[in-house]
């Protein structure tokens, strides 16, 4: 494609045998174009397009988002009906928060649990309408912050106006938390319902293993359907790819990849704590959402090239 790059690249010798490797590597959707065709606008995207600024961005929204959200749900919780069967609202709280716990990096759920279960154990009824619009309002700011990196990209040619652009992000906000506390109903009906009969039955040996790999599975899902959802509602030529995406399925395996890596170098070799105490919590996760914010890029990104190609070839 560009004739400069090629150029440069062809003056590395290693670089020279990758690029001429994914050259013969065509693509069936794109008729003539390469493997290499799609690098090479993938990484335009990523450089010409600010990525790490536009994540910077996004990770502050979500920052202020994702707190104000989560005491709205805890405050929810005591006043929603079940539709599990021998569960009380105390026993769904704390699988909501075993839930948080696993969505939380290392080290840093010891610091916000005594918070979150703090305010679940009091009712503050008063306190409800005024957190349910702060909650609205700052989901609603973090998922319009993300849209708005989307539209950034180099490769987006198209954008909502800022009206529009915002109550999309309302709606896909609203929806996103319906679907956490589905989320966590299904898992928590998997967990008491499924796997302990067929325990109990001897279907099943070891029920904490089986647990764990669902749990896995599940949260792995989980990430692969609301990044799907945020891309395809992400801007208007989202629409023109497939819900569940390549771009969604590459974020989903790198964010997997990171959550565990990232636990990890926590655990073993990070010295936030010792070097900041307590609020080194707080530090590790800005840190994680930053992270993830640049993967959520990385994954539209691949989409919006494949747009692009398809634009033009």
């Amino acid at each position: 494609m560009s004739i400069e790059i090629e150029e440069k690249l062809e003056k590395i010798p290693v670089v020279r045998s990758l690029v001429i490797f994914f050259k013969k590597i065509k693509l069936k959707t794109f008729e003539g174009l390469s493997v290499y065709d799609l690098l090479e606008m993938y990484a335009m995207g990523i450089v010409k397009g600010a990525l790490t600024y536009r994540a910077s961005a996004i990770s502050f929204s979500f920052f202020m988002a994702i707190f104000p959200f989560l005491l709205f749900v805890l405050n929810l919780i005591p006043y929603i009906p079940f539709v599990l069967p021998d569960m009380t609202a105390d026993d769904f709280r704390m699988e909501f928060l075993h839930f948080i716990d696993g969505l939380l990096p290392p080290e840093t759920a010891s610091y916000f649990n005594p918070v979150f279960s703090d305010i679940a154990d009091k009712k503050r009824g008063g306190l409800l309408s005024s957190v349910f619009l702060l909650s609205v309002f700052l989901m609603t700011n973090g998922i319009n912050a993300v849209f708005g990196g989307f539209e950034n990209s180099y490769h987006v040619r198209i954008n909502r106006n800022v009206v529009r652009q915002y109550f999309v992000a309302l709606g896909v906000a609203v929806i996103m938390a319906l679907l956490l506390l589905l989320s966590v109903v299904v898992l928590v009906f998997l967990q008491t319902d499924i796997i302990e009969r067929l325990s109990n039955k001897g279907y099943v040996e070891n029920a904490e293993q089986w647990i764990n790999v669902i749990k896995f599975l599940f949260f792995v899902f989980i990430t692969y359907l609301f990044t799907s959802i945020l891309y395809y509602y992400g801007t208007i030529e989202g629409k023109n790819t497939r819900f569940f995406s390549p771009g969604a399925l590459l974020t989903t395996v790198l964010f997997v990849l990171t959550s565990y890596f990232f636990g990890v170098y926590i655990e073993n070799f990070s010295q936030y704590n010792e070097l900041y105490g307590s609020i080194g919590a707080l530090l590790i996760l800005m840190l994680y959402i930053w992270l993830n914010s640049n993967i959520l890029l990385l994954g539209f990104e691949l989409n919006a090239s494949l747009r692009s190609l398809k634009r033009k070839f």
